[in-house]
């Protein structure tokens, strides 16, 4: 049975206030949703709380079929959670994710991963001195190593560039291979984002846009589609 993840009205209260105001919002297999919200920590708070890392403080995120939200859903590059050390080298950092994935991360294995993603050259740069396309595209495809993981969350990819085809087309990708992919946006303008967005704050939103098709046996986009109503420790 395809996957979803559902956040019904969520809120989430930091300790100098509100961080996120109730929002709905569901994400499915094969499918790509778009939020977007003002630039700031409201916008990683949803992703914390998508992937299970942080209780709302009201409202509630559900998987269906029932799961563990933070082996379903891996959270892609957060500002100050998941974001890769900018010092290190893409070396040094593939073989973090590798490890974190439960992959092979020796040497050899990190380099053999470099060279299938057609980023072997880049092994020794600096992570800070990466073309945003290819730092989007590889930590996205370091998330999706990691086993059990349904669901990817791309926290404010349009923070390093403002090339939106840089990040749909890797979230776009990913969805056609059968994973629910969610992207945070907060600087794209809205008429410049791939489709209708969900916003931040509200409760009626748009269904997800599929790209693959659903499993058999699984719910059609047209059946869910009425059910948007219905800390850092390890790494997201």
């Amino acid at each position: 049975m395809a996957v979803q993840v559902h956040a019904d009205r969520v809120s989430l209260d930091g300790p100098h206030g509100p961080l996120l105001p109730p929002t709905s919002l569901r994400v499915a297999e094969g499918s790509l949703t778009v939020v977007h919200g003002e630039p700031g920590v409201g916008i990683t708070a949803l992703a914390l709380a998508l992937s299970g890392r942080l209780r709302p403080t009201t409202g509630t995120v559900t998987a269906d079929p029932a799961g563990d939200l933070r082996s379903l859903v891996a959270v892609v590059d957060a500002p100050g959670v998941s974001e890769p050390d900018e010092a290190l080298t893409l070396r040094v950092v593939a073989g973090e994710e590798l490890a974190l994935a439960h992959r092979p991360a020796g040497k050899p294995d990190v380099q053999a991963w470099l060279s299938a993603h057609d980023a072997a050259p880049f092994a020794e740069t600096r992570f800070e001195n990466l073309e945003p396309a290819l730092r989007i595209r590889l930590l996205t495809e370091l998330a999706a190593e990691r086993a059990g993981v349904r669901v990817l969350v791309l926290d404010t990819p349009d923070r390093h560039t403002s090339e939106v085809a840089t990040w749909t087309g890797v979230a776009r990708a990913h969805a056609e291979r059968g994973f629910a992919v969610a992207v945070l946006a907060a600087t794209t303008p809205l008429t410049a984002l791939p489709q209708p967005p969900a916003r931040i704050g509200a409760a009626e939103q748009p269904d997800p846009v599929r790209f693959s098709a659903p499993e058999a046996g699984s719910a059609t986009e047209a059946d869910a589609g009425n059910e948007n109503e219905t800390a850092e420790g390890d790494r997201a």
